[in-house]
């Protein structure tokens, strides 16, 4: 199933779910589906949905169940960029304190580990939805932590994986590859499988971001920059 094809009742808060499973994602519809407040307006896997697909629907939070795949990152940056009013929650994740300050870098509003209950999944959805912010209580303290080091001039993270260099996302940074190797904007949609529309909005976009007046001018300041994303 992709969408509940129902239309949602105005007071309630629009939730998408993405998962690999399907019978996860059966599951947590049902469960949902109990719990007044929230509508699930869509559900599905990473390889059938982008950013653009849940912007349309005006969703308030997306329910991800990994942070590990380049399709995961970079949808929840593109939605961070153009949609920062979504929130977003990842659930049956790892204690990885690498792994949860990168999502804590992308916006992550919640951060859910394996062995939660489908009560504290539901609970943390509801949490994130009135504005509060969700972790495992030691991933916590790494956070409190990384931010002790960060204020005293020592990043915990490798600066090569902490650093966004001109506020690109790694969307951006990818698109602007493909234009440094000199392909249209019809050829970089195919590549990255988006429409000419988006992939101009993108780049029109970049352009601002970095101060150029063309597409071009825009490769050389990001090289300039030394991010190794733009040949």
């Amino acid at each position: 199933m992709e969408k509940t094809g129902k239309e949602t009742p105005p007071s309630l808060a629009k939730v998408y779910l993405l998962a690999q499973n399907r019978l996860l994602r059966e599951t947590l519809v049902r469960l949902f589906l109990k719990r007044s407040g929230i509508f699930i307006v869509g559900e599905g896997r990473y390889s059938d949905t982008n950013a653009q697909k849940i912007e349309r629907m005006g969703c308030d939070l997306v329910l991800l169940d990994t942070l590990s795949t380049s399709e995961s990152i970079c949808l929840v940056e593109e939605l961070k960029a153009h949609e920062p009013r979504t929130r977003v929650v990842l659930f049956g994740m790892d204690e990885d304190p690498d792994c949860f300050l990168r999502a804590v870098r992308l916006g992550i509003r919640g951060y859910l580990l394996k062995d939660a209950s489908s009560a504290e999944v539901i609970s943390a959805v509801q949490s994130v939805l009135r504005g509060e912010a969700i972790c495992p209580p030691k991933l916590c303290a790494t956070l409190f932590e990384f931010v002790s080091k960060l204020s005293q001039g020592n990043p915990w993270m490798d600066t090569s994986r902490s650093h966004t260099g001109l506020g690109l996302t790694y969307r951006q940074r990818e698109l602007m590859t493909l234009v440094a190797e000199g392909l249209t904007n019809k050829e970089i949609a195919a590549n990255l499988n988006l429409s000419e529309f988006t992939v101009r909005n993108h780049i029109s976009r970049i352009m601002k971001q970095v101060n150029a007046d063309t597409r071009h001018a825009a490769v050389e300041v990001i090289r300039a920059s030394g991010l190794s994303a733009v040949n």
